[in-house]
């Protein structure tokens, strides 16, 4: 029950007819109908879909509420001009009618295909049978209504002293910093402030979406909704925050270990950097780097790759002090190899997740990435539309 785990919060998902088979609809709301504390961080993409104008103008308007949150999948309505701005307005309008809400107090999501028409017509008469369904019990269907090319439900759940918090997202391609191609519903019971909600949102977004990068791209759709039903009191700041980010960085986790086409899981840190922000540059130049990513995939610890790309961020960076580390051990410096345990090294690389330093010799900045290999498998999936 992670999405639902919060008192004060129900959930479905059920199959409406826009993909072939799966689930592609989810409906998560509050067990009584009524308005809660809501906040949000949305797409950097300024080709942004009609889905996130509708959500981001509500919680402008409203001062950050929300009833609940109506999400297809299947289809990005992206790309679809006015036609997709009615259908965003016509699901939270059936939402509303079906909960017996404000339609101002109803968010909505997409995700999937974009530039395609939405099937508004097969969604609208999946709305209702979905709101008869709520209960606690369907986090699970909720999770999978959310999905598109994921294998797997991503869901994740934190119980703190007097408060708990869970979640549930979807995401597995088209992923980058400034998060992904993503969506990512949180529930909580705790009694906590908007603005503080947002804030902390957006530094646990920061801290978890924000450092996986599987392919460089940044979708026109992604979402992370955070509501808070209140039911429990107040929480203690410090230790709400570090559970925010916990629930974060395990679905981030989760995204990151079903990405497609993976076959290594690539903890990447880059120290030594003139600021954080170059740290982060130079960890995203590296970890998009389709040289590096096949290396990877070989299971080939080809450090110079890693500096070239860092080499290539804009990143400060002093060769005689630099350092290339796969698994804690130290195989090239100053610009040059380094005599390592070379079997060490590639058993480490032999196993499914990778840790890589590289430190650019040049400060104390650092920041870290989350990434994945390139294959065959990610090719496949991406060299068709649907």
């Amino acid at each position: 029950m992670s999405v639902t785990a919060a008192e004060g919060f129900v959930a479905e998902g059920l199959h409406a007819g826009i993909k072939r088979r799966r689930y592609d609809m989810a409906l998560l709301a509050t067990a009584d109908g009524m308005p809660v504390r809501a906040a949000a961080v949305f797409t950097q993409n300024k080709f942004v879909a009609p889905p996130v104008v509708a959500s981001r103008n509500r919680l402008q308007k409203n001062g950050g509420q929300a009833v609940a949150v109506i999400v297809n999948s299947g289809n990005a309505n992206a790309g679809t001009g006015a036609a997709g701005m009615a259908d965003a307005e016509a699901m939270c309008a059936a939402t509303a009618e079906a909960l017996g809400c404000d339609a101002r107090d109803v968010l909505v999501c997409s995700t999937g295909i974009i530039g395609t028409p939405l099937p508004i017509e097969k969604i609208l008469e999946a709305t209702p049978k979905l709101a008869k369904k709520l209960s606690p019990k369907g986090a699970r269907h909720a999770a999978m209504g959310i999905l598109t090319t994921d294998s797997i439900p991503k869901e994740a759940c934190v119980k703190g002293s007097k408060f708990t918090l869970g979640g549930m997202a979807k995401g597995c391609g088209m992923l980058a910093p400034n998060m992904a191609t993503m969506l990512a519903f949180l529930t909580t019971d705790a009694d906590i402030d908007q603005a503080d909600m947002q804030r902390l949102l957006k530094d646990a977004v920061d801290r978890s979406f924000n450092t996986l990068n599987v392919d460089g791209a940044t979708s026109t759709n992604d979402t992370v909704i955070l509501l808070a039903s209140g039911k429990r009191g107040k929480p203690d700041l410090a230790e709400f925050a570090d559970a925010l980010h916990r629930v974060c960085e395990e679905l981030t986790l989760l995204m990151a270990r079903d990405a497609e086409g993976m076959t290594k899981l690539v903890r990447l840190r880059v120290t030594g950097a003139k600021s954080d922000a170059e740290a982060r540059q130079a960890a995203k130049t590296i970890a998009e780097n389709n040289l590096v990513k096949c290396s990877w995939h070989g299971g080939d610890p080809y450090w110079g790759r890693l500096l070239a790309a860092a080499g290539s961020s804009g990143a400060d960076m002093d060769t005689d002090l630099a350092t290339v580390s796969y698994g804690g051990i130290c195989v090239s410096r100053a610009g040059a190899p380094l005599e390592h345990d070379s079997e060490a090294v590639a058993e480490h690389m032999d196993g499914e997740e990778i840790d890589i330093e590289v430190a650019l010799g040049a400060g104390s900045g650092e920041a870290q990435v989350i990434g994945v290999d390139l294959g065959p498998g990610y090719i496949k999936e991406n060299s068709r539309t649907s």
